[in-house]
């Protein structure tokens, strides 16, 4: 071992204690960041894409949750957080120093999500002021004829509230610390798994049906049913790629798990001279600190604990979430649209307030649980996409130019505005929902996170081979990057297709 290799630490506490279900659920308390990841991607894609996709696929895409889970919910997240926690180094750091033009991938990575950033909030804020809207009809309208006047006739108040939506966001998460969010996702994580999987036990699906196609991987409709909406029928594989993108987060939320991670000081991060240690990183590499010992390598995966669990849980959130959704959509909305009981479905941007008459006229009771689970999704995603924003761009920016002071509240000052400036005139101007979603879905969830994946594979690589992850991840990994980079093609090729046809 060199002489100059640091020590790494006995794992103390809970990580010392011999496996038992006292300690699982004493590990269970380190949920936090993943709760923030988790939150974030349930947004849109749970709540409108993913119950779309079950309502005219049944539940022949459910493989398609599980296989973003997996590659997204598991191998990205992990991925990225691990050498952080390994290294003690945030990735920016190390990602400026790809090789080619500095910064130029951190660059990129910025200039992918905020170019998605407009048709993101759009889609989340032009549905929820629909909903909003149709909910303050219902309360204070005189009567059932003014209320359906109020419904129909007032586009312009829609777009308000929708507008609203976006600012109050914005507003209230200009001055969020990250340990209130953090609590706020945890419990927004906690009323989305208990509503969805209630709401998923009322709606008495026929689980033996849901259950194949979880593991019928690569099965698709041979036909797309007559009801199904418009892009769906005349782009049925840039349906599936957005489907497949929208479940799980955009990429600067997984760059920013990376963060939370050393916010958590887990593993190398919990070191007592971490300063020193990043500074040597930053002028050298992780392999002129880590020491070259069987011994010493094991200790510190003893340390990553708190972050394969936490990343575990945020996955199985995402799980529950997204699969319970598309399992609502299947077994409420296919039944009643192909028994012709229902029409037009989805074709508007009535999207969420369509789901919840569907609701009502199942059982009165499920229409709150549904509207509940949906303003908690929203509002967790929105809430939380400020601070992963400014976090992520002042950390790449300083990484490319380290001379130069950069103050993150005026930074967050900043991306609040342009996010306000870009995504407001789309909710007033005809734009599909379908066309927004398709353009994050290729952006933000596809190629960036494809790139975030890729650049997970790169940063393991700059590891000692002893503080490397298993051969078996580092190959699902790749895997992972390959789906990835094969997805956010087609969904680009297909997007392309789709603007040029119009």
């Amino acid at each position: 071992m060199p002489n100059d290799a640091i020590t790494i630490p006995e794992p103390s506490g809970v990580l010392a204690e011999r496996w038992s279900v006292g300690k699982l659920f004493r590990l269970s308390a380190v949920f936090g960041p993943a709760a923030i990841l988790a939150s974030v991607s349930i947004g849109a894609g749970e709540t409108i894409v993913v119950v779309q996709a079950g309502s005219w696929a049944r539940y022949q895409l459910l493989w398609l949750v599980v296989l973003s889970v997996l590659t997204k919910g598991v191998c990205v997240t992990y991925l990225l957080g691990r050498y952080t926690a390994v290294s003690g180094e945030e990735i920016g750091q190390r990602l400026v120093r790809v090789p080619g033009p500095r910064g130029w991938l951190l660059l990129a990575i910025i200039f992918l999500e905020l170019a998605a950033a407009g048709p993101l909030w759009a889609a989340i804020a032009r549905p929820s002021g629909e909903l909003m809207h149709y909910v303050a009809s219902q309360l204070f309208a005189a009567d059932a004829a003014s209320a359906s006047s109020l419904i129909t006739d007032a586009a312009s108040w829609k777009a308000l509230f929708g507008t609203a939506f976006i600012f109050i966001a914005l507003l209230l998460g200009l001055g969020q610390s990250f340990a209130i969010l953090e609590k706020q996702q945890i419990i927004i994580c906690s009323v989305l798994v208990l509503g969805t999987i209630f709401g998923t036990l009322v709606v008495r699906p026929d689980f033996a049906a849901a259950l194949a196609g979880m593991l019928s991987f690569g099965s698709v409709p041979r036909e797309v049913p007559p009801w199904a909406p418009d892009g769906v029928r005349d782009h049925s594989l840039l349906a599936l790629v957005t489907t497949f993108g929208y479940v799980g987060g955009s990429v600067m939320t997984y760059i920013a798990y990376a963060s939370f991670a050393g916010i958590h000081r887990w593993g190398l991060c919990a070191h007592p001279e971490i300063d020193a240690i990043r500074r040597r990183a930053a002028t050298g590499s992780p392999r002129d600190y880590l020491p070259n010992d069987l011994v010493q390598a094991k200790r510190l995966r003893g340390l990553l604990l708190p972050l394969k669990c936490d990343a575990g849980m945020g996955a199985l959130v995402l799980w529950i979430v997204s699969t319970s959704f598309m399992i609502a959509g299947a077994a409420v909305l296919y039944r009643r649209l192909a028994a012709g009981e229902l029409t037009d479905v989805f074709n508007g941007w009535s999207l969420l307030t369509d789901q919840g008459h569907i609701w009502q006229s199942i059982h009165p009771a499920l229409v709150w649980v549904y509207y509940v689970c949906v303003i908690a999704a929203l509002w967790g995603t929105v809430q939380a996409y400020p601070e992963i924003y400014t976090r992520v761009t002042h950390d790449f920016l300083t990484a490319i130019w380290p001379d130069w002071k950069l103050s993150m509240p005026r930074l967050r000052l900043a991306i609040v505005a342009y996010v306000l400036l870009v995504a407001t005139p789309l909710l007033w101007i005809d734009v599909t929902f379908t066309t927004m979603t398709a353009i994050v879905a290729f952006l933000a969830t596809g190629a960036g996170v494809a790139l975030a994946m890729i650049a997970a594979l790169y940063l393991d690589r700059q590891l000692p081979p002893l503080y490397r992850t298993r051969r078996w991840f580092f190959a699902a990994c790749v895997v992972s990057a390959v789906i990835l980079t094969v997805a956010s093609s087609i969904s680009g090729w297909e997007l392309w297709q789709q603007i040029a046809g119009q």
